[in-house]
C-alpha cells in the first residue's frame, strides 16, 4: 500500500511539473508572438570585432535576454569571448555566404553549444545548417526572433540576407556606402540584388560585414563631389572612429543618400560612371559594372582611407 502511495505522489509531481514546464513555454510563445506582431519592435544588437574589420553580430532574444543569435561568426574565439563576458548562452547561428572570413568559427560554435545553423540553400557551409532560400522564413520563436531569407547574389552566387524586426543582415552584399566586390556573380546580379535592398523601408538598419565606411565614403565623395550628405557623413563616420567605434548600422534612408550603388538612376552618378567608363551607359547594371571597375582600382586619399576592402 505504501509503495502505491508513493507511485501516486510521484505521479502528481510529475504532472506538477509537465504543467507548469507548458505553461511557461505557453507564456514564452504568447510574449514571442506579441513582440513579432509589435510595431516598431526594435533589435538589440552587439558587434564584436573580429580579424581587421570584420563584425559578427549578437541578435539578442527580446524574450530570454541571456540568449542571442550570432550572424557570420568567422572566428569562434571572439564570440566565445563575448559570451561568456556577458554571461549570454548562444541560441542560433546565421550564415549570409561561405567565405571563410564569416564562417570560420561555426564548427567550433556547434561543437561548444549544439544550436541550429541556417546558411544559403546555394552554397555549402559548415556546420550542418538548414539550407534556406529566398522568401523563406526563420522562425525562431522560442527567441522571439523570425527572419526572412532574401537571396541577393553578386559578391557569391549564392549570398542571403536576413531581414526581420526592422534590420537587414546583408554580410558582404550592401557596405555603407559601397558594396561588395563580385567574386562569383556578375554585373546584372549584383545590381539587382541592391535594388531589391534599397527598396526597403528607410528606417531599416543595415548590418553589413566590414568596418569599410570611411574608404567608401571616400570614393562617394569623388563620384559624387557636390553631394552634401556624403560631406557630412565623412566627419560622422570619422568622429565615430577615432573614438574607436563602429560606422554601423546605417540605415536604407541613409544610404540612398550616399551610397553610389544604391544611386545609380541619379543624373550626377550617371554621368560620373559614363566619364569613367569613356561612353554613354544605358542601363543600371552598365552604370553598376562602371562604379564597381572604378572602385576596384581606386585609391582612397590617406584621411579618408580607413580598411581598404579586398
Amino acid at each position: 500500500m505504501a509503495a502505491i502511495y508513493q507511485k501516486f505522489n510521484e505521479f502528481l509531481l510529475a504532472t506538477t511539473v509537465l504543467n507548469r514546464l507548458n505553461a511557461h513555454l505557453m507564456v514564452n510563445r504568447h510574449a514571442a508572438s506579441l513582440w513579432l506582431n509589435e510595431p516598431g519592435a526594435r533589435l538589440r544588437v552587439t558587434a564584436v570585432p573580429a580579424f581587421a574589420d570584420n563584425y559578427i553580430w549578437l541578435i539578442h532574444s527580446p524574450i530570454l535576454p541571456e540568449q542571442v543569435v550570432v550572424v557570420d561568426p568567422g572566428d569562434a574565439g571572439p564570440v566565445q569571448k563575448s559570451l561568456r563576458n556577458a554571461g549570454l548562452k548562444l541560441g542560433a547561428i546565421l550564415i549570409t555566404h561561405h567565405h571563410a572570413d564569416h564562417v570560420g568559427g561555426v564548427e567550433e560554435l556547434v561543437r561548444q553549444h549544439n544550436v541550429p545553423v541556417f546558411g544559403p540553400i546555394g552554397e555549402f557551409s559548415p556546420g550542418n545548417p538548414e539550407r534556406v532560400g529566398d522568401g523563406q522564413v526563420v522562425r525562431l520563436h522560442e527567441l522571439g526572433l523570425e527572419f526572412t531569407v532574401l537571396e541577393i547574389p553578386g559578391h557569391t552566387k549564392g549570398h542571403i540576407a536576413y531581414v526581420g524586426h526592422g534590420a537587414l543582415f546583408c554580410g558582404d552584399t550592401l557596405f555603407s556606402a559601397g558594396c561588395g566586390r563580385l567574386f562569383e556573380g556578375t554585373a546584372q546580379q549584383m545590381s539587382n540584388s541592391l535594388g531589391k535592398l534599397g527598396i526597403l523601408p528607410g528606417n531599416t538598419q543595415v548590418y553589413c560585414g566590414h568596418e569599410y565606411t570611411l574608404s567608401n565614403l571616400s570614393f562617394a565623395s569623388v563620384v559624387e563631389p557636390d553631394n552634401r550628405d556624403i560631406q557630412e557623413h565623412i566627419k560622422l563616420a570619422g568622429s565615430l572612429r577615432e573614438r574607436g567605434s563602429p560606422t554601423l548600422p546605417s540605415c536604407i534612408e541613409l544610404e540612398s543618400k550616399i551610397n553610389p550603388f544604391l544611386r545609380l538612376g541619379t543624373e550626377t552618378v550617371k554621368r560620373a560612371a559614363a566619364q569613367y567608363a569613356g561612353h554613354m551607359l544605358s542601363s543600371e547594371s552598365e552604370i553598376f559594372a562602371a562604379l564597381r571597375d572604378w572602385k576596384d582600382h581606386f585609391r582612397p586619399s590617406p584621411s579618408n582611407a580607413g580598411t581598404v576592402p579586398a
